[in-house]
């Protein structure tokens, strides 16, 4: 029975790395650096799988202030930055809508709908209008959103992912896997679209 319980966690951390894998863009529905990721993560890299993750991870903030960070950093992007009123309150029903979403393939359209209602809207998350209002901007069915908020047992996939993220060594979000390598941090995206890049060059001239 201990084998089966490990081998299940296994195949839900969605961090393992994969042959021929496409990019992988790991998130946290209550991280502004995961909001400001998001808004250029498919720009930079192209088609990418969307992640939700949960755990332990400290949000991208350089060891400074985590709200005058983020402010910055949107600043210079030219993006809108507002507090959710509940900030820095988790998003755990959130991340499991995500989850089912990634599953129905309208993960990444939910995922930066929930984040600009969350970033550029100031609204709650936790709340199930606000996530009505996500999932009729992804073609989200409304009551499977709904319910999919509420199923504890998609907590499987978040917990594991956070777990392998840390045992390879990434310690915070936004996160993107290239390959096997990963980059951790939202300022780090450049970086991991030039290694995508190379990606692509190296295996069309072997």
């Amino acid at each position: 029975m201990g084998e089966l319980i490990i081998l299940t966690q296994q195949l839900a951390d969605r961090a393992r790395p994969r042959r021929h894998a496409r990019p992988a863009f790991f998130f946290d529905l209550a991280c502004p650096f995961s909001y400001l990721a998001a808004e250029q993560v498919e720009r930079l890299l192209g088609e990418a799988e969307w992640v939700p993750v949960a755990g332990p991870l400290d949000a991208d903030a350089g060891g400074v202030d985590l709200c005058a960070a983020a402010q910055a950093r949107a600043a210079e992007l030219r993006l809108p930055l507002v507090w959710p009123e509940s900030f820095p309150a988790p998003r755990r029903g959130a991340l499991r809508a995500a989850v089912r979403a990634i599953q129905l393939k309208c993960g990444a359209q939910f995922t930066l709908a929930a984040a600009r209602l969350a970033f550029s809207g100031g609204f709650d998350l936790d709340d199930p209008e606000i996530l009505a209002d996500a999932a009729g901007a992804s073609g989200f069915g409304l009551q499977e959103c709904l319910a999919a908020a509420g199923d504890e047992a998609l907590d499987g996939s978040l917990d594991a992912t956070a777990r392998g993220l840390l045992a390879r060594g990434v310690g915070r979000l936004p996160a993107v896997r290239i390959g096997r390598g990963f980059f951790a941090g939202e300022t780090l995206l450049s970086q991991a679209a030039a290694s995508r890049a190379a990606d692509c060059e190296s295996s069309a001239f072997p």
